[in-house]
């Protein structure tokens, strides 16, 4: 498949798939002219790619799993970004039931109900703080 095929099938931008092949995560297999061509296998990889992104694993991290050997997966690390991923699940569902609460809650002032409060301090913990102004 050419870059452009593959570009399609991944909805990723060409250079993205340029930005991989340079960083080592995918390898074209030749070239007509200017156009780069992949093996379909590539559409897997890229999917693998995708999937360590958005559970926050570093290209490094991922690279690592692609050997010569194929495909090799640090458990550990995985269930480290399982743990992470735990937490952030349980502080966004603690968030959309204050949201919710909120939005239900006939209190006047949401500052005086002892529940929406609790909602605010479980969302003081989670590392949010605004962007300082300096």
């Amino acid at each position: 498949m050419d870059i452009g095929e593959v570009s399609k099938i991944s909805k990723l931008p060409v250079s993205t798939i340029r930005f991989y092949e340079e960083k080592g995560l995918i390898r074209s297999v030749g070239r007509k002219g200017l156009r780069r061509y992949f093996a379909k296998d590539v559409i897997e990889k890229l999917a693998l790619i995708a999937l360590g992104r958005n559970v926050g694993l570093s290209l490094d991290d991922i690279g690592a799993m692609f050997t010569a050997d194929g495909l090799v997966v640090d458990r550990g690390c995985l269930l480290d970004k399982a743990e992470i991923l735990d937490k952030k699940i349980a502080e966004m569902s603690a968030m959309r039931d204050g949201l919710r609460h909120a939005a239900a809650c006939s209190t006047i002032n949401h500052l005086e109900c002892p529940k929406f409060l609790r909602y605010l301090n479980i969302a003081g913990h989670s590392g949010y703080r605004p962007k300082s102004k300096l």
